[in-house]
């Protein structure tokens, strides 16, 4: 079994898979008479396919634990998926680039207080994976007509563990 060691998110490292969503270094302004900062435009929501919409839900997930045996992908080629925790807990970010229809060696990273991601449209990840305690994340994706979900089991699993 080979192994992943976690990596802390940054912009810059999660750019080819999407973006971080976080108020660090965003365009912001004041609104509403002043008594509101607005962090504009942290994430590119993307929709494809027939009749797509915008969803937004509240996923409840359950903790992992660490390290992690990673058996599967999966990848939405219809829409992007963006998650930002309801709290200050961190979450595992298990990203791969795609090689003729198949994911590459994945990349795991974790959040910090603060911060949410958006997986691009057609980008391989794992499911979501809360750390420590159940977790409740603001969620947006797509909805609409076609198959927007397509998973891959690996062969050999992967141990992603802290460095």
């Amino acid at each position: 079994m080979s192994t992943i060691l976690i990596e802390p998110l940054t912009a810059e490292a999660f750019s080819p898979f999407g973006q971080v969503i976080e108020m660090a270094g965003a365009n912001h302004y004041p609104i509403n008479g002043g008594m509101t900062e607005r962090y504009h435009d942290l994430a590119r929501v993307e929709l494809g396919g027939v009749h797509a919409r915008p969803l937004i839900s509240i996923f409840r997930g359950q903790p992992y634990e660490l390290p992690l045996t990673l058996k599967l992908v999966e990848r939405h080629p219809l829409g992007s998926q963006a998650f930002y925790p309801l709290s200050d807990r961190p979450f595992l970010v298990v990203v791969a680039e795609d090689l003729s229809g198949v994911p590459t060696t994945p990349r795991a990273f974790l959040t910090v207080p603060g911060q949410g991601v958006n997986i691009a449209m057609n980008t391989w990840h794992g499911v979501l994976t809360p750390l420590g305690a159940a977790s409740d994340f603001i969620v947006i994706d797509r909805g609409g007509d076609g198959n927007n979900l397509e998973e891959h089991s690996f062969a050999t699993p992967y141990l992603v563990r802290h460095a």
